[in-house]
């Protein structure tokens, strides 16, 4: 169902190093408008390096990453993001926190001359994450799943292109994390936004996901098993817009096996698929490998 929009976000050959330690390895993707992409994998694999780069917080080593045809710059507001932690003032009301990007991104008297129209705009989004009877109180007097949806409320008033979620449920207990799971997918589907979830954890990904990005560093190619310069790969793309929390049981086979799948392929330190075997038949995926890798 996705196909046929125009890409918003486009990684082309994209590789991140730090003290000349290869953290990301050639990641090629390209996600469309009104996506849910979500990407998992093992401790250290870089997703929320990938996340960072995204964001613009740093600079790829080398390739190119586009937003809406843009090559990424420093963070703006075409990038919203949502952390594991409440990014949220504790001296400011739910209202002051949501409405804080437009009062800060217009000079004082304009921003006190516009409070009404920027809390009206304020209270709509308040609407549509279910908190607009919570609007004067302080992030103190709300629960963790509350705060969360406080914060994702605030991205959302600077009406971003792409979405970006660091483990943003991470912190929550079970219960309240998959209250906020399906908020977000009635979120997502209502304002058809385009979504690129961090998670480790792996139900998560598959029940969130209308496609699923498996990032991994154990995998081998023609360089060998000695070779200790690689970095993590995309080694599985998935389109999962046939499942989602509102499909039924979270035991279906299907999910049951795509779960076995993602942890032998990508968590698995023993089982080191080629890069030529890598499940990349999505159609946005590929991958430019080079000479020496499968030489």
């Amino acid at each position: 169902m996705f196909s046929k929009n125009e890409p918003m976000l486009e990684i082309h050959d994209l590789y991140k190093s730090y003290d000349g330690k290869v953290i990301l390895d050639n990641i090629d993707l390209t996600v469309r408008k009104g996506e849910l992409v979500t990407v998992v994998g093992p401790s250290g694999c870089g997703k929320s390096t990938l996340l960072r780069l995204i964001l613009g917080q740093e600079l790829p080593t080398s390739g190119k990453l586009l937003i809406d045809g843009q090559q990424v710059g420093l963070p703006d507001a075409s990038r919203g993001i949502v952390y594991q932690h409440y990014s949220l003032f504790p001296n400011l009301t739910v209202m002051e926190n949501v409405i804080r990007y437009h009062t800060l991104s217009h000079n004082p008297i304009t921003a006190r001359l516009r409070r009404k129209e920027f809390e009206a705009m304020g209270m709509e989004y308040l609407i549509k994450v279910r908190l607009q009877d919570h609007a004067n109180k302080y992030p103190h007097e709300l629960s963790g799943g509350m705060r969360q949806r406080v914060a994702i409320a605030q991205a959302l008033m600077a009406k971003p292109k792409i979405m970006l979620m660091d483990e943003p449920f991470g912190a929550l207990d079970q219960g309240t994390r998959e209250d906020l799971q399906m908020f977000l997918i009635e979120l997502w589907e209502q304002e058809q936004m385009t979504i690129f979830f961090v998670t480790h954890q792996i139900d998560e990904a598959i029940y969130l996901g209308s496609r699923l990005s498996l990032l991994s560093q154990y995998y081998i190619d023609d360089r060998g098993e000695e070779c200790t310069d690689r970095g993590a790969k995309i080694v599985l793309d998935k389109d999962l817009s046939h499942i989602s929390l509102n499909s039924g049981s979270r035991m279906q086979q299907e999910v049951v096996e795509l779960e076995e799948v993602i942890l032998r392929k990508g968590f698995d330190q023993k089982f080191l698929q080629h890069v030529n075997d890598f499940d990349l038949h999505h159609n946005d995926s590929w991958q430019t490998l080079t000479t020496a890798e499968t030489a």
